[in-house]
């Protein structure tokens, strides 16, 4: 009967681990969206590569959850009902990832 309960216990285990694991906030970007040639000067309008293109909406609507101001910034203008902004301002995240 110990052996049922061990065993039992180990799939339940298992199998938390695996819903938490596809349940993940973050996903790497496919690839590598940042170009490897440096920009040195911006004589010709060339514009660097968008940050919040690495970015997607994912369930996330707190300030807790995010890693920066430009993600927190992205998920703001971008994404339904999230919580970022109390004041009103269009500044999310001002007490952690936005300080201005």
């Amino acid at each position: 009967m110990k052996k049922l309960i061990f065993l039992v216990l180990i799939v339940i285990s298992i199998w938390q681990y695996n819903k938490y694991k596809s349940n993940s906030y973050y996903s790497p970007p496919a690839n590598n969206t940042i170009s490897s040639t440096p920009i040195i000067s911006n004589e010709n309008n060339i514009t660097p590569p968008s940050i919040s293109s690495s970015f997607k909406c994912d369930g996330r609507t707190h300030c807790s959850q995010m890693t920066s101001c430009e993600e927190a910034t992205f998920f703001l203008k971008n994404c339904p009902n999230v919580k970022m902004d109390g004041d009103g301002n269009g500044i999310p995240c001002e007490k952690q990832w936005c300080k201005r």
